[in-house]
């Protein structure tokens, strides 16, 4: 899938154009559904399936005091979009400047720098715009005016909830992950980018590998089994997410640290996914260094018990 960061770069070929619009954080059943209606029409035309998502949440411009936490990263969330088959992904940077255009003004821009436009597919209660100037009443109006098709798709419920990003978040946040997997239509996981930390899990023999966690939305503290892959390489994980008490900072730090175990590599600077399967205990204060060395090589057996690393089997 190519990824371009305005209309212009999108090379064609004389192909018209299909167009899914969203944030699609989480790239969710509901997504999915909208981007494959967007598949089936470029199928049908004959033209380019293009997805135009954001580089940052609009929230992060508009309302910042309500940014939700994420449930990908850019990059995870794009990994998402191009596994489902579009041909090109257009991440617009949302800044001031792009949040202060009208509907009308975002969607006549779309129509001329991808002309022919043959469809434009939203989810229902999809709003653009300055002020949210833009629903789908306004899409089908431009589309009547400017001749491309329209689907404003209404959401998608899985055992009679709706499937949303808002949903997802709090199932994670719960710790409900089999419930947030379900909606996301594959197994939950967590990506970061891989940053240095202060080397204290290869003191204990056990180096880790710190992730960016900012602005992630992330299950409760704990140690969890997990699996990941790392040049198409399947690796059983040991995933930490806490303040690490055992240290007793007075200023404790959250961390998301990943032990791959039978790994031998440098991660820097790599985003890391990790498919996480279960809570193998709470986050917990030892009385020592050697305490909490005990525990971690009785955490590894038991990741390396549960975790498959068999193609298509799950993260238990």
């Amino acid at each position: 899938m190519k990824i371009i960061g305005a209309a212009r770069e999108l090379q064609r070929d004389g192909r018209g154009v299909c167009l899914a619009i969203g944030v699609f954080d989480g790239v969710h059943l509901g997504h999915q559904q909208i981007i494959r209606q967007t598949l089936k029409d470029a199928s049908r035309q004959g033209a380019l399936a293009l997805v135009l998502t954001f580089d940052r949440h609009p929230n992060a411009v508009v309302a910042p005091e309500r940014v939700p936490s994420l449930i990908h990263t850019l990059p995870q969330k794009l990994r998402a979009v191009a596994a489902l088959g579009a041909d090109a992904a257009l991440v617009i940077p949302f800044d001031v400047a792009f949040s202060r255009q009208s509907g009308r003004e975002f969607i006549l821009y779309l129509a001329r720098a991808l002309a022919p436009l043959h469809s434009i597919c939203v989810g229902a209660d999809f709003v653009f715009g300055h002020r949210r100037s833009g629903q789908v009443a306004l899409l089908e109006a431009l589309g009547a005016e400017l001749q491309f098709a329209v689907h404003g798709l209404a959401a998608v419920t899985l055992h009679g909830q709706v499937v949303s990003s808002t949903r997802i978040r709090d199932f994670i946040q719960a710790g409900q992950l089999t419930a947030a997997g379900e909606m996301l239509g594959r197994p939950y996981a967590l990506a970061g980018r891989v940053v240095t930390g202060d080397g204290l899990g290869r003191q204990l023999g056990f180096p880790t590998a710190n992730l960016e966690s900012t602005g992630l939305c992330l299950p409760p503290h704990g140690v969890y089994a997990g699996r990941t892959w790392v040049q198409e390489q399947a690796y059983r994980v040991a995933l930490n997410i806490g303040s690490r008490p055992t240290l007793g900072s007075p200023a404790p730090v959250l961390r998301v640290e990943a032990h791959l175990l039978d790994f031998n590599g440098d991660l820097y600077g790599q985003e890391l996914e990790i498919e996480i399967g279960d809570r193998l205990r709470e986050e917990k204060k030892f009385d020592s260094t050697a305490g909490l060395s005990a525990q971690i090589a009785r955490d590894l057996a038991a990741v390396r018990a549960k975790v498959s690393l068999r193609a298509g089997q799950t993260v238990d």
